[in-house]
This record gives C-alpha cells, structure tokens and sequence, in this order.
C-alpha cells in the first residue's frame, strides 16, 4: 500500500510541476534570432543552459529545444527563413530574440530596419506562428554597449524598439521576456566604473559567459511561467 502511495505521489508532484510550468509533454521549443542565439549552441551558450536545464528538470516531458540563430540577422531575415528554419519543424513554443541589429546595423552604415518595419514584422512572424498553433514569446533586445543610466550611443533606439516589442506582445496576446529591462537593471548595480563591456558581454554586444548564464535564467522564466 505504501509503495502505491508512493507511487501515486510521485505522479503527482511531477503533473504539478509540469503544469505549474507552463511547459507540456512533446514541447519544441526553438529560440529563432540572430548571432547571440547562434552563439548560444556553443559550450556555456544560453540556448545550451536552457536545454540542459529544462530536459534534466522535466525528464517525464520529452522536451525538445533548437537553436535558429544566423549572425547579422534582423526582423526581415527573419521573415524570409521562416518557413524553413521554424515552421517546417513544428514548434509548439518560440522565443524570438531579436532586435539588436535591426537597430546597430544603422551605426554600422547598413541599412537597419524602420520602426514601423520592425513593428510589422513582428506582428507577422508572430501571427504565422500562432497560425501554426505555436505561442510565442518575444524578448526584448538586450544592448549595444553596457555603460547605464542611457550613456551608450543607441540606447535611446533600443529603448524605443524594446517597447514596440512591449506593445507587440500585448496586442497579439504574446509572453514577453524582457531582456532590455533586466540588462539596465542588472548593469546599473554591477557596473560602477560604466565599461563598455566585460560585465554581460564580451564586445558590448555578445554574451559573455555570465552573460549566457543570465539569459538562460530570464529565459526558462519565461518558459516556465
């Protein structure tokens, strides 16, 4: 009888576990971005950290969690890719993080993406994926440069990105995963000496192996919510 018990109590906690996560059995996740996601694949990449934690946590699930990241990419690239690099796999859940160059690219002389563009494209992508009968959470972009308190030279863009994103993902009834806010938060108590890099990043950009490490984190937050 008290094997039954047991038994039955195991089943339990891991229903409840599963369920209060918001995750399901046979989920695929795929995280669809640019370079930092294609860089999350590497040792100590988010996309890794999440997949190690998340299928060691849930066992009993079946998850499976890919990376879609091509370095350079932004919103439009997205687009065109997305049939073969997402669809084609039938995802039940995607993170898309991206952003960061539809913004930088305009410092770097080539041609980033307009507001109304990025804002269009999000809801497109968004609306194909849930046509698909995936959900979508959307992240955020991070930085370009980690000196706080609006001292880097694109942060007025991003931040005027990062709430097209916001609304985005209100409008279309998508989670959102805000990278944006929790990067200034955690740079604005962790970087005194205003560096450029060398507190998340590595380059004022890629991630850095804390980082990965942070990501993850906010990540599997917003998975399991």
């Amino acid at each position: 009888m008290r094997k039954v018990k047991s038994v039955i109590l195991t089943i339990t906690v891991l229903f409840m576990a599963a369920y209060q996560s918001g995750l399901k059995e046979n989920d695929r996740i795929i995280f669809f971005g640019d370079s930092i996601t294609q860089l999350g694949e590497n040792p100590g990449g988010y996309v890794r950290l999440v997949r190690d934690s998340l299928t060691s946590k849930y066992k009993n699930l079946n998850l499976e969690i890919i990376g879609a990241g091509i370095s350079g990419h932004k919103v439009p690239d997205l687009i065109a890719r997305l049939d073969k690099d997402v669809l084609s796999k039938q995802p039940t859940i995607v993170v898309i993080y991206i952003g960061i160059n539809d913004v930088w690219h305009w410092d770097l002389k080539i041609d980033g993406t307009t507001k109304e563009k990025f804002e269009e494209g999000l809801k497109f992508l968004i609306g194909k994926i849930n046509e698909n009968n995936a959900r979508v959470i959307l992240c955020t972009p991070s930085v370009v440069g980690e000196r706080s308190d609006s001292l880097n030279k694109l942060d007025k863009m991003l931040d005027e990105y990062a709430d097209i994103s916001r609304r985005v993902a209100k409008e279309t009834g998508s989670s959102l995963c805000d990278l944006r806010s929790a990067f200034l938060e955690y740079e604005l108590a962790n970087n005194p000496k205003q560096l450029h890099e060398g507190i998340l990043t590595y380059d004022g950009v890629h991630l850095s192996a804390e980082g990965n490490r942070f990501v993850a984190k906010k990540m599997i937050e917003a998975l399991e919510k």
